[in-house]
């Protein structure tokens, strides 16, 4: 009898995430994330996820995975550990970083914050799937939302921690912009440059990471791009707007499955 998993096939975020090109949402997401120096603390330096930062990288992808793609069973052991080390994830800010005072408290499993580390990969997941594979309808994103509001959940967030729908959350992401909460701290622009753009790869994988490099950083809201210090231009916007649109037209749908989709898709 086959166990009971939290989402279907024809769930939109298997929809989204079963495409291989989504990957590139992650370094986005991981840079928007550490721009919140709460969050940056609270996640990224007290967790010790510096410590061996592809590693724990790596850990973070199978947890969702099983999220997505596994039993519940399989689903709710592996957030339940994550539970577990936010609860225990408590501290300071150490000094100043933008509005946020030196002395500041900060716990990992603090809602403001989840929300947040949540956001950043439901925006840089729709943002990249729109642009390099399809469009969504209102509908569609309203159901993406709605199954990352079951992914916040499994986190340890209520449903009023949440924006109700996919029209709400994209004005709690407007208003996050702009709050002056988002400032990148000398240690977040080090670190995200460091671990996120300069990933330990082969020699012959560099283009390769050049290029997914350029994306990310065009991908990025301008106040968040400035605040790493990356430069940009409008011959670079339409570089990246011209090569997204090449594959979202011909190079995505002429891909055969083995290659389109992550591992196990294909083979379903």
């Amino acid at each position: 009898m086959p166990q009971a998993m939290y989402f279907t096939d024809d769930a939109l975020l298997r929809r989204v995430h079963r495409e291989k090109v989504v990957a590139l949402s992650g370094p986005r997401a991981l840079l928007m994330m550490a721009a919140h120096p709460v969050a940056f603390e609270g996640f990224f330096m007290a967790t010790g996820a510096l410590d061996d930062p592809y590693t724990r990288l790596r850990r973070t992808a199978e947890v969702m995975d099983a999220i997505a793609w596994r039993t519940k069973d399989e689903a709710d052991r592996a957030t339940r550990r994550v539970r577990t080390m936010h609860a225990r994830a408590r501290g300071v800010l150490p000094r100043d970083a933008g509005r946020f005072a030196a002395g500041t408290p900060w716990a990992a499993d603090d809602p403001e914050l989840l929300l947040w580390i949540v956001a950043c990969l439901v925006d840089s997941a729709l943002l990249v799937y729109e642009r390099y594979v399809t469009s969504l309808s209102a509908r569609e994103r309203d159901a993406y939302w709605a199954d990352y509001r079951v992914v916040g959940r499994l986190f340890g967030l209520r449903d009023a921690d949440m924006p109700a729908s996919h029209a709400e959350f994209q004005t709690y992401m407007k208003d996050m912009l702009r709050s002056g909460d988002l400032h990148v701290t000398p240690t977040a622009r080090a670190v995200g440059i460091d671990v996120v753009l300069r990933p330990p790869v082969p020699l012959r994988a560099r283009p390769l990471v050049e290029l997914a490099n350029f994306i990310t950083v065009g991908l990025l809201p301008r106040g968040i791009r400035r605040g790493y210090g990356f430069s940009w231009d409008p011959a670079r916007a339409l570089a990246v707007r011209g090569g997204a649109e090449y594959a979202k037209r011909v190079l995505v749908p002429l891909l055969p499955g083995s290659l389109r989709y992550v591992p196990g898709v294909a083979a379903a």
